[in-house]
């Protein structure tokens, strides 16, 4: 739901009823699972979608842990309820990290030596559902409310002071889950 709101996911998700609950995606979701749950057909295939869904799941945890340098870079002057000590976010960052390593390591720890690979595709098939809503039903600009949300006027999205740090923190993520999955392996 947030995320169509900010303009990141279909329009169609942004819906609420009359109780302001967002029950297109919550039925999205549950027909997902749903899914999910209809193609594992025995224990084994329930734990490969579990082992993919993992994947998913550390990479969303990477890039939030990320986000919170990333956002006190950018947009530090934005009033904010609760404002993280510097400690905490340089941890959280740390952590980000030692969870890389993590899913690198265990990704094979099922015995599903493709379950890495399944979930980065998975993974990836966010761009293109971003890329549709972005570039051609939103013409390529976000909405509103969420360029008032990071404190931007009109469609600037304003200074980034970050630079080229983020991507150097997502391919150093990258390579820390590829190389530990390289050097981590089962007993034969």
């Amino acid at each position: 739901y947030q995320g169509s709101k900010d303009g990141w996911l279909p329009k169609y998700l942004d819906h609420v009823n009359e109780h302001g609950a967002p029950t297109r995606a919550m039925w999205t979701d549950f027909a997902f699972n749903l899914f999910l749950l209809a193609i594992a057909s025995d224990v084994g295939g329930y734990f490969f979608v579990l082992a993919v869904s993992n994947v998913g799941y550390i990479i969303f945890n990477f890039l939030n842990l990320n986000s919170g340098w990333i956002h006190r870079m950018d947009s530090g002057h934005i009033e904010r309820p609760w404002k993280a000590p510097t400690w905490l976010i340089g941890l959280n960052t740390v952590l980000a990290f030692v969870n890389a390593l993590f899913l690198g390591a265990g990704a094979k720890v099922w015995g599903y030596s493709n379950a890495l690979w399944v979930g980065f595709i998975f993974a990836a098939l966010i761009l293109p559902v971003f890329a549709y809503r972005h570039y051609v039903r939103d013409g390529g600009k976000f909405p509103a409310g969420a360029m008032e949300d990071l404190g931007l006027v009109g469609q600037d999205l304003g200074v980034r002071k970050a630079g080229i740090l983020p991507y150097l923190a997502l391919a150093g993520g990258l390579a820390i889950v590829l190389i530990a999955n390289v050097i981590f392996q089962l007993p034969a």
